[in-house]
């Protein structure tokens, strides 16, 4: 039988077809992208209201919804080390309407929990590193130590005895007190709540005599006398604290943590979108009076490329999954 060719005016309306759904396919993602937003945005925040997270988007927020036209709507999602809404984002339509801002506990998690329910490399897109935050190693009332030499001699003589408590199991203050742990040659008890708000509390009544927390929720405690400030955990003394000697300082070197702070969307949010968001982020950032509202606070605003926040939390992941093994942490 012959072979039956195609008229060439069929060849060129099947292509001119192709190339027409090709194109309508294609239309939502970069629609979406030009009149994006058309709607308010929902940032999930992993932690209560209170917290170190809370304090940092608040502010943010109201400054992003001036430059968007559309209200930024802080949603809480607490519980088990953030991972819950983490898992809310990986599952949310990739529109840019719903977002995250996470904290170092985000990279923590990869290697702290046996199991999550979504790929912290794979099924996030980095918008923004915005911000850093030194924290702090604070005691209550009730500790006798009144430094860092003292209070590893007070927790030698009897071993468990003292507590500390964290924003919640795996969260930074959390691995910051087991890596003291590790090189202070000590043992603490951890004791795990739900969110620095409620940390504060425990610290206030004695129910626990430390935490190593963010310096934004803590300082207020400490200048008030409430609290004491036995040493920040970074490699230099924070800016709003001078006062207080880092943990090299003490005598416990080999210990640098600093808290951060970024704003993720779910994998495959259009990248017009991704560059938009960054690009207004970095904008408030740079602000005068945004900037004086978190220097208040201890924060220091980066304002990041999606690019530099990917290799961020890549390198995050990797040290924090090291220090995970080596101390030996692991949820209960």
């Amino acid at each position: 039988m012959a072979s039956i060719s195609r008229p060439a005016w069929g060849r060129r309306a099947w292509l001119a077809g192709m190339l027409t759904t090709a194109a309508a396919i294609a239309l939502p993602s970069g629609a979406s992208a030009q009149t994006w937003p058309a709607r308010p945005i929902q940032l999930l925040i992993p932690y209560p209201p209170g917290g170190s997270a809370d304090l940092l988007a608040r502010p943010v927020a109201a400054k992003l919804q001036e430059r968007l036209g559309q209200p930024v709507v802080l949603d809480y999602r607490p519980g088990a080390g953030g991972t819950i809404a983490s898992q809310a984002l990986a599952r949310a339509k990739p529109d840019g309407y719903t977002l995250i801002m996470v904290l170092a506990a985000h990279a923590i998690n990869a290697s702290l929990y046996p199991k999550l329910p979504y790929d912290t490399r794979k099924d996030f897109a980095p918008v923004s590193l915005v911000a850093n935050l030194p924290m702090i190693l604070a005691g209550s009332p009730s500790l006798q130590a009144t430094n860092v030499k003292e209070l590893i001699a007070e927790a030698k003589a009897a071993p468990g005895k003292l507590t500390f408590g964290s924003a919640g199991n795996g969260n930074t203050g959390h691995l910051a007190g087991e890596l003291f742990d590790s090189v202070a040659g000590i043992k603490m008890t951890h004791v795990p709540y739900k969110g620095s708000a409620q940390v504060v509390t425990a610290m206030l009544s004695g129910e626990v005599q430390l935490t190593f927390d963010s310096i934004s929720t803590t300082l207020p405690h400490v200048k008030s006398g409430k609290l004491r400030a036995l040493a920040v955990t970074g490699s230099q003394r924070a800016a709003v604290a001078p006062e207080v000697p880092t943990l090299a300082e003490a005598g416990v070197p080999g210990i640098s943590i600093t808290g951060w702070y970024a704003v993720l969307a779910p994998a495959g949010t259009p990248q017009p979108v991704i560059d938009r968001l960054s690009t207004e982020i970095a904008t408030v950032l740079r602000q005068p009076d945004l900037k004086a509202n978190l220097a208040t606070n201890g924060y220091e605003p980066v304002g990041s490329t999606p690019a530099a926040l990917r290799t961020h939390i890549d390198a995050e992941i990797n040290r924090w999954s090291k220090v995970v093994k080596d101390s030996g942490a692991q949820i209960q």
